[in-house]
């Protein structure tokens, strides 16, 4: 069983940083597709970051030159740094990933992904 766990949400200022953390086991992280997304109270889940086993990466709009997604393989560990936060920012994240990685067409949509971690919270306050 893929087994993905977050860490490193909490508490922020505005204009303030975090760094998220995916801790993932169970199965050779450089054959998935990852993936970072958000969730507001009350709404779907939204694509913010990914990566793939060639390390091509894609963001959404909104978290462009702010967010850097990384991973290390050696570790099995999924990373997503956030610079100049706004309570914009302020959700539910989740990583997520897919088996093989060529199956994901659409890598910000989350019906891509079968695997998700238990999400971690950041608030940001103004």
């Amino acid at each position: 069983q893929v087994q993905l766990v977050e860490s490193g949400g909490g508490s922020v200022q505005a204009g303030g940083s975090l760094r998220l953390a995916c801790k993932a086991s169970g199965y050779s992280a450089t054959t998935y597709a990852i993936a970072w997304f958000r969730q507001y109270p009350g709404k779907g889940r939204e694509g913010v970051a990914s990566i793939n086993m060639d390390g091509s990466m894609k963001y959404a709009d909104s978290v462009k030159g702010r967010f850097t997604i990384s991973k290390d393989n050696a570790e099995h560990t999924l990373y997503l740094e956030m610079n100049s936060l706004s309570p914009q920012d302020a959700a539910t994240y989740y990583c997520a990933a897919e088996n093989p990685w060529i199956l994901v067409v659409t890598p910000l949509d989350p019906a891509s992904y079968t695997y998700w971690g238990q999400g971690t919270q950041v608030t940001v306050s103004s």
